[in-house]
């Protein structure tokens, strides 16, 4: 039986933060997960962005045990078992997920281990329960996505600022759901909530630039093969 768990790209001894990518996937779906699946490769470059942001840290990948979301929510499950199980010296985990994976990240927004949540392109779909998040949350949206909802996003912020939490919000225009068409404005972003950058509340709309489709290829190509798995965590159970 699949476990979920972390494979891990970077692992400093004594390392007390941990950063978690989380990959997007599908709303019903019960296969493989695989390592090579375009989904989880996209998440590459922001690990590489990681590791320079905050070279102390962990980082890591969740690996679910299933590819959908499911009627159970199963991507989320795993995420809160990995947080559960995680070994004692991490202390602060930065969660960084995107569709499927932003809507995991969400839903585990709450544990007390978590010390901050970026949802890049998330998927909230209507009612999609209030999380009482304890850390900040940043969301970003292109403004060009058709798969998930920058609109459903916006709508799930203004819920969570309603509810007191600290958020943030940026719109990217121009840009889609595989995030290509401005990498360098998603890593900035990344790199900004890794360093934890004080931005403060509020929203703000990033303007559309040339299209970096090619670049970013490159860039997943190129960090792939720069940061092999060094270690795999399994929960127990």
């Amino acid at each position: 039986m699949r476990r979920p768990g972390v494979d891990l790209v970077r692992h400093p001894a004594g390392a007390t933060d941990l950063v978690l990518l989380a990959h997007g996937g599908q709303e019903h779906s019960r296969a493989d997960p695989h390592l090579w699946r375009p989904a989880l490769l996209r998440m590459w470059p922001f690990a590489a962005v990681a590791r320079s942001a905050a070279p102390d840290a962990g980082v890591g990948f969740l690996r679910y045990r299933f590819r959908g979301w499911n009627d159970g929510g199963d991507a989320a499950a795993d995420l809160r078992t990995v947080l559960d199980e995680l070994p004692p010296v991490i202390s602060r985990v930065f969660l960084i997920g995107h569709s499927m994976g932003g809507r995991a990240v969400v839903a585990a927004g709450d544990h007390p281990r978590v010390a901050g949540v970026l949802a890049l392109a998330p998927w909230l779909p209507a009612g999609e329960p209030l999380v009482a998040v304890r850390a900040p949350v940043t969301f970003v949206h292109g403004t060009d996505d058709t798969i998930t909802d920058p609109a459903g996003t916006t709508a799930y912020a203004e819920r969570l600022r309603a509810a007191g939490a600290a958020v943030r919000t940026y719109s990217l225009v121009g840009e889609g759901h595989a995030m290509l068409r401005r990498p360098k404005d998603w890593d900035r972003l990344v790199a900004d909530f890794v360093r934890q950058t004080p931005t403060g509340g509020g929203t703000e709309q990033l303007p559309e630039v040339g299209a970096q489709v090619a670049s970013a290829i490159g860039g997943i190509a190129l960090a792939r093969l720069r940061l092999p798995v060094k270690e795999r965590f399994r929960v127990a159970r």
